[in-house]
């Protein structure tokens, strides 16, 4: 469970950097590993932060799906340039798939076109041609026409458990200010860090 402290502190940084402009403030790298020792990072975007950690959805059966389920152990950067002297914050932990019921949810709430998107795209497959796709976006249009669009069983949500969260606050002369939170069991301790 994600410490209250920590959570909240989060939680203020991510409402100041949606409240000064920022154009995504829950864009956040996320890293994996391969089962070959391959590092691959992405943008995604946070769903939600709870004391569970923190919450994305994403295809099951893309790349990122399949180092997920090899690999669990992830890497979470959010970078917030607009903040304060910019603000990072930098999360490590494992991913787990969430409930079905919590996917479902999210998914319902989806716009139509991005319900649809999400059966129609083979994601990390090749695509042959741009028409492709759009055929196969077609035919969901099609076979879902005139009713809810359920989720697809290949689709869903992931929230990591962190074990590391660090806040990172940018200083002029990069005098920066780190101070990172460690899990031990179920304690949580914290630390000063050298810029």
């Amino acid at each position: 469970m994600l410490k209250s402290e920590i959570l909240d502190t989060f939680l203020q940084l991510l409402d100041e950097a949606a409240a000064g402009g920022d154009s995504e403030p829950t864009a956040m790298n996320l890293a994996t590993v391969d089962a070959a020792g391959r590092v691959s990072s992405r943008i995604v975007l946070l769903k939600g932060a709870d004391e569970r950690g923190f919450r994305f959805y994403t295809n099951y059966e893309s790349d990122k799906g399949s180092q997920l389920e090899a690999h669990p152990q992830v890497a979470l950067c959010f970078h917030w340039k607009q903040l304060r002297e910019v603000v990072q914050v930098r999360v490590e932990g494992l991913a787990r798939k969430v409930l079905a019921e919590e996917s479902d949810a999210y998914f319902a709430s989806r716009p139509r076109a991005s319900q649809l998107g999400a059966w129609a795209s083979l994601q990390s497959q090749t695509l042959p041609d741009r028409d492709t796709f759009e055929q196969r976006f077609k035919r969901y249009e099609h076979e879902f026409e005139g009713r809810d669009v359920p989720r697809p069983p290949h689709w869903g949500g992931f929230v990591v458990e962190p074990d590391m969260v660090e806040f990172w606050y940018g200083a002029e002369f990069r005098l920066h200010d780190r101070v990172r939170w460690s899990r031990h069991g179920q304690t949580w301790t914290h630390r000063l860090l050298y810029p």
